[in-house]
């Protein structure tokens, strides 16, 4: 596992989302509270959690690669339950959070999904007119191999005059006029 250096919230760097949630704490302690409000920041492959939007220092931050997010409605009986949703890997520490509404839950599951489905594809995403024709280093080479192939047979064909026109091919700029041969 890498070690992520933690950085402050302005050079989390790529953030994709911020705002504050509240988090479950690990230790549910008698005194204090169960939940605890953190300035939360996404950016492109790590959590962080910060106590307040102007820390300079993570209270914690992990790596969300191989985490899965979904809404988690069970994490509270109140009637904040609804904007309640979780990170979870297995083998790893479940994460746990209340969003200020519903709307602002399903953002942060939306985003974070979003980004576990970009971080888990090794492919380079193609254009819509591409994606039937994906490259392929054998066939490219055949196709290469094709068309000098082609041209060589075709430089053993006579050639065929094309006639007076044949030097027009060249675009005649505007107040330039070719030079009479």
């Amino acid at each position: 596992l890498e070690e992520i250096t933690p950085k402050p919230v302005q050079d989390a760097g790529n953030i994709l989302k911020q705002g504050y949630l509240e988090k479950r704490s690990r230790e549910h302690s008698f005194f204090g509270s169960e939940w605890q409000k953190r300035w939360c920041v996404l950016n492109r492959r790590t959590f962080y959690y910060y106590a307040n939007e102007k820390s300079k220092q993570p209270k914690g931050n992990f790596s969300i690669e191989n985490y899965s997010a979904r809404l988690a409605s069970h994490l509270r009986k109140d009637s904040r339950k609804r904007c309640c949703f979780e990170l979870t890997c297995p083998g790893k520490r479940t994460y746990e959070f209340t969003a200020p509404s519903q709307a602002e839950a399903e953002d942060w599951v939306d985003q974070i999904q979003f980004l576990l489905k970009d971080l888990s594809s090794f492919t380079i995403p193609l254009d819509e007119e591409d994606e039937e024709e994906p490259y392929n280093d054998v066939d490219s080479s055949d196709s290469v191999n094709t068309t000098s192939h082609n041209t060589t047979l075709n430089q053993d064909e006579p050639n065929v005059e094309m006639g007076e026109d044949e030097d027009d091919i060249y675009e005649v700029l505007p107040g330039k006029q070719p030079k009479p041969e």
